[in-house]
């Protein structure tokens, strides 16, 4: 619908203000009760934000009663997930039992959630600036979608964003991002509050934040004062008052709302030229508007937020900057610790006779012949959306039949099996995007890229297209599979989150796939993980990793990521030591992607060159299906004690490897041999796996648990030495599944850079450590 087309059809502003009152008086209902009425056991404060949810009141309703399309999406500002509730409510989205479970286990969330809370919520909210971004991604996502079929149609992208969420560096890397200045629905409204969790911030400033998004392209309209202000400062003596309003700071500001009608008539000419004319001009005029005056913000102002609504560019994203105050029409309004604040129940009972609204009974709708009544029923209507219908992804095959040989890594291996994939199982290929932070050539992604080319909104020429000494191609297209972002690795994630969600948004799943330097998985983890909770499924590709990456130095060796991934939620994590376990991994991963109960993945890879022989691989097409079968759940057994071993005893030790340390362990292994130790090698491709086999064995998780019986079983139950280019820590608890002896090496300090040998020297995981610690495990 057209912006006029809805302008004719708009509610009547007493009808929109009465929904406002309910709204702001069910929102500080679901805290109070949850707070004041429900009993609390344990004592622990249950919280919820009465004064942020209240300074987003009147954005919330103008929006969703004279604004919203069905095709539009919204993420909430977190603090404000009250709000949205109440107005799910109202539109009969939320039945009324909900409302009495805000942050009760099984109830209503803290912040909003896409797949915990009953009714709906578009952006799963609650770390802060990661949901302010999120639409940006999505919009992309929908874009991209758009490549494929028009299931995901047209629609905005509006972002909630409190003020404070804005010193988020995440915000301004998302918006500084060359591809986001073509992105005409992206619309983020700002909540201008001023205040943070502890206190009034005195340098919030309007025009700073003006400059910084027009800066990136985008367009910018300030919703500074309502219309009952606005006729004040047109009156003589306005123009002083508005410029002593705009320059003094936020703490004063904030004072004044705190001030009767006397004070505010002392404090507000302020002092200097102008006083006096202000002085006059407020003389002129009663306590009751003084008092209403001075809290008539933009952001506040339903007719103000009409009209900046309409001043929307679809050419390029919007900032909506209103000024509100927190916790506006509530006793706690402008209180500069009001953040965590609760009304106590003699304000409750204050609050219920100013909204006319009954304390005891706080539930009730509107009647249904009411003009607000009717204008809610409209909405229901307007904003209908048909569930989505679920597409079955693409079959992923479980094997190329592929036998890598020569020298190869695991990184390359990567590319390779994704070229692969065009070929073998094209439906599937096509699915897949792959993302990367400016890193695509060194995390050799060339060869796809171009195979694919990259996408963009619209298409680019290939200047160096005709350059003989250029290697990748840079065909930049809507059908391209490759994105490219600048190097900021949070919007990689983020956007990978949104491109995994596709599938519940509009019933089109995609196989995203991003890959970066391994040691800044750390820094991507909280946004990525936020998406996984969030129900985006995607790969994250961490390549190359640890102290492997030797002449790198301490900077760039990861230290902690197989841990990560053996501890992160909703994610399957594998160390590939040979480029056939890429493959094997990576398609079973893929399989995983898209679907209801999928479920994300970790790859960590490496430049390390390996001899693809060690691997071993069978022939016979049965016993290269039960080693597949092996890798995917968690490692398999790459090497038995030697004909020189007692048959009756067998091994005298276990060597378990990760990874770039399996070769190593290989060598190591035949050092031992040949000083009288026989030896087992087992190669590990997923902690994580064996670690929920080990407690599903114990009754704790429910997951296949088989595999231990392959690679431990009790019979061949030995000491053990664990070895992996990481914190040792991750393969430790291997040495409980039989209860054995055993050292563990890893790596648990920075590194140096050098020559590998050195390196692992250095970190006591090169072969005569691994040597070492078998002969004093079995001694």
């Amino acid at each position: 619908m057209s912006t006029s087309a809805r302008e004719n059809t708009a509610p009547t502003l007493a009808a929109l203000e009465s929904i406002e009152r309910r709204v702001l008086w069910l929102a500080t209902s679901m805290i109070h009760h949850a707070n004041r009425v429900r009993p609390n056991p344990s004592g622990i404060k249950v919280g919820g934000h009465q004064a942020s949810s209240a300074s987003m009141v009147s954005i919330m309703t103008s929006l969703w009663f004279g604004q919203l399309r069905p095709e539009d999406r919204v993420s909430v500002k977190p603090h404000a997930s009250p709000v949205l509730h109440a107005i799910n409510y109202l539109l009969g989205e939320l039945d009324e039992h909900h409302l009495t479970t805000l942050r009760e286990f099984g109830g209503l969330q803290s912040y909003p959630s896409r797949t915990k809370d009953p009714d709906p919520v578009d952006y799963s909210t609650g770390s802060v600036g990661i949901g302010a971004t999120a639409p940006i991604w999505g919009a992309v996502s929908r874009r991209y979608v758009g490549s494929l079929s028009d299931a995901a149609g047209r629609g905005r992208q509006y972002s909630l964003v409190g003020d404070a969420e804005l010193d988020e560096g995440a915000v301004w890397e998302a918006v500084l991002d060359q591809g986001v200045a073509g992105l005409g629905e992206v619309v983020w409204i700002v909540d201008l509050n001023r205040q943070s969790l502890d206190r009034v911030v005195p340098n919030i400033a309007a025009g700073k934040l003006e400059r910084l998004f027009q800066a990136a392209g985008w367009q910018v309209i300030t919703v500074r004062f309502g219309r009952l202000l606005e006729n004040v400062l047109a009156r003589p003596g306005g123009q002083a008052l508005r410029r002593r309003i705009l320059e003094m700071p936020n703490p004063e500001f904030q004072r004044l709302l705190r001030c009767s009608a006397a004070e505010l008539r002392d404090r507000l000419p302020g002092s200097g030229e102008r006083s006096a004319s202000i002085a006059e001009l407020i003389g002129g005029i009663d306590d009751e508007l003084l008092l209403a005056a001075i809290r008539n913000l933009g952001g506040h102002d339903l007719d103000a937020l009409r009209e900046a609504y309409a001043q929307i560019d679809d050419d390029r994203p919007t900032a909506i900057l209103a000024y509100t105050i927190k916790g506006y029409g509530l006793p706690l309004e402008g209180h500069p610790q009001n953040h965590s604040s609760l009304l106590t129940d003699v304000q409750y009972g204050e609050l219920a006779v100013k909204l006319r609204e009954d304390a005891d009974a706080p539930w009730s709708r509107f009647d249904p012949s009411s003009a607000a009544g009717l204008v809610c029923a409209d909405t229901a209507r307007r904003l209908h959306r048909e569930p989505v219908a679920l597409a079955e992804p693409p079959a992923v095959p479980a094997d190329f039949g592929r036998t890598p040989a020569g020298t190869a890594t695991t990184q390359a291996a990567l590319g390779r099996a994704l070229l692969d994939l065009t070929r073998a199982a094209p439906e599937a290929a096509r699915r897949v995007v792959s993302v990367s932070p400016d890193v695509s050539s060194s995390t050799n992604l060339a060869g796809w890229l171009n195979k694919v080319g990259v996408w963009s909104i619209e298409d680019r020429p290939d200047w160096f297209s005709d350059d003989a000494e250029t290697t990748v191609h840079w065909r930049e297209q809507p059908t391209g599979q490759h994105i490219e972002l600048g190097i900021a690795e949070v919007n990689l994630v983020s956007l990978i989150g949104e491109l995994g969600a596709t599938w519940s948004r509009w019933g089109e799943p995609l196989f995203p796939i991003g890959v970066l330097y391994d040691p800044f998985v750390g820094r991507a983890l909280e946004p990525w993980s936020y998406g996984i909770y969030a129900g985006g499924q995607s790969i994250l590709v961490g390549t190359p990793s640890g102290v492997t990456l030797s002449y790198e130095g301490g900077a760039h060796q990861s230290i902690t990521t197989p841990s990560i991934g053996l501890e992160q939620p909703g994610v399957v994590s594998y160390e590939p030591a040979f480029a056939i376990d890429v493959e094997w991994t990576l398609l079973a991963s893929l399989a995983r992607l898209g679907r209801p109960n999928g479920t994300s993945a970790y790859l960590r890879l490496s430049t390390k060159p390996v001899d693809q022989r060690l691997c071993a691989v069978p022939t016979d097409p049965a016993a290269r299906e039960r080693r597949r079968r092996q890798v995917v759940a968690g490692g398999y057994v790459l090497r038995e004690a030697g004909p020189g071993a007692d048959p009756g005893v067998g091994a005298a030790v276990t060597l378990v490897a990760m990874g770039a340390l399996v070769p190593d362990a290989l060598v190591a292994a035949e050092r031992l041999e040949a000083l009288g130790v026989p030896v087992d090698v087992v190669c590990v491709t997923s902690p994580g796996l064996l670690f929920d086999a080990v407690q599903a064995r114990d009754g704790l998780a429910d997951a296949p648990d088989w595999i231990l019986g392959q690679l431990f079983p009790a019979a061949r139950a030995r000491p053990m030495v664990t070895v992996l280019d990481g914190h040792p820590h991750t393969l430790a608890f291997l040495a409980g599944i039989n209860r054995v002896p055993a050292r563990h090496l890893g790596v648990s300090h920075f590194g140096q850079v050098g020559g590998l040998e050195e390196v692992y020297r250095h970190h006591g995981i090169d072969v005569e450590s691994i040597v070492s610690a078998a002969l004093d495990v079995v001694r």
